[in-house]
């Protein structure tokens, strides 16, 4: 019985290996310019992580089928160092692992978060509300106006709180509940959340970024492909988070610059 499992073991391990190694579920296209760096540091997790499983799950399938049916009367060996030893080697052993996978992952994670946007990058502001993303853009004047948590009101459209009246550069502020941006345009995005925490995840930017209430956080990519995305929330955030997306579009220059005058002429 203890060799049908061993057996077992080994079966379940490679059956697992296979689709992986097949590719059976590919990632989606990537549209970003940093895309490639995360999907080698992806692919090289996967292979240092894969190798690991595979001959952990290996050894202990050795060790079953080899030591299952031990006599009572055998005599037992000890491991050299004993307990002390085994923990200190894999620890070395898993420290070493993770630091190698943090080093060779520095240059993707940089590229993202480390590296600061260029002077002439696009600001688009993001609000992650239950269960709604809203975008705002800035006028001809450039300047976003300041947000009033006390003016927030759903039931009239005003999510980020803005006082037009008052505030000259909330004045042209263009609002949106779905995002749109110029091809090869990077985009300097800056978010916040307004109840709970929340994500913005778009697969094929190879960008995943969680809302923390109570910060400002800001990332910034460069899509490369025209098309329409998804923009999903990857946090559970209520009842209603199966609900929460909304959609970008990636378009050429000409075509974005028409979207805008349209949004701007609907607020």
């Amino acid at each position: 019985m203890a060799k049908f499992f061993a057996v077992t073991i080994i079966v379940i391990a490679i059956a697992s290996a296979i689709p992986i190694l097949r590719h059976t579920w590919p990632e989606p296209p990537d549209i970003s310019v940093h895309g490639h760096l995360i999907d080698e540091q992806m692919s090289e997790t996967m292979a240092e992580a894969g190798i690991s499983f595979l001959a952990a799950q290996f050894i202990l399938a050795i060790f079953i089928w080899k030591f299952s049916n031990r006599p009572k009367d055998a005599k037992i060996s000890k491991f050299p160092g004993g307990a002390r030893g085994l923990v200190i080697a894999a620890f070395l052993l898993v420290g070493t692992e993770v630091l190698a996978l943090g080093i060779f992952g520095t240059r993707a994670w940089a590229s993202v978060y480390f590296t600061p946007p260029s002077a002439d990058a696009m600001p688009v502001q993001v609000q992650a509300g239950q269960f709604a993303f809203y975008f705002r853009y800035p006028g001809p004047d450039g300047k976003f106006g300041p947000l009033h948590a006390s003016l927030i009101n759903e039931s009239n459209a005003n999510f980020f709180g803005l006082d037009q009246t008052n505030d000259q550069d909330s004045k042209d502020d263009i609002v949106t509940a779905e995002m749109a941006i110029p091809v090869n345009r990077e985009i300097h995005l800056l978010m916040h959340a307004k109840d709970v925490g929340h994500s913005f995840y778009v697969p094929e930017l190879r960008v995943q970024q969680d809302f923390v209430p109570g910060l400002d956080l800001s990332i910034h990519f460069t899509a490369t492909k025209i098309g329409r995305y998804e923009i999903v929330c990857t946090q559970l955030c209520g009842l209603g988070h199966y609900n929460m997306k909304a959609y970008l579009s990636v378009l050429s220059q000409v075509d974005f610059d028409d979207w805008l005058k349209k949004q701007a002429a609907l607020q």
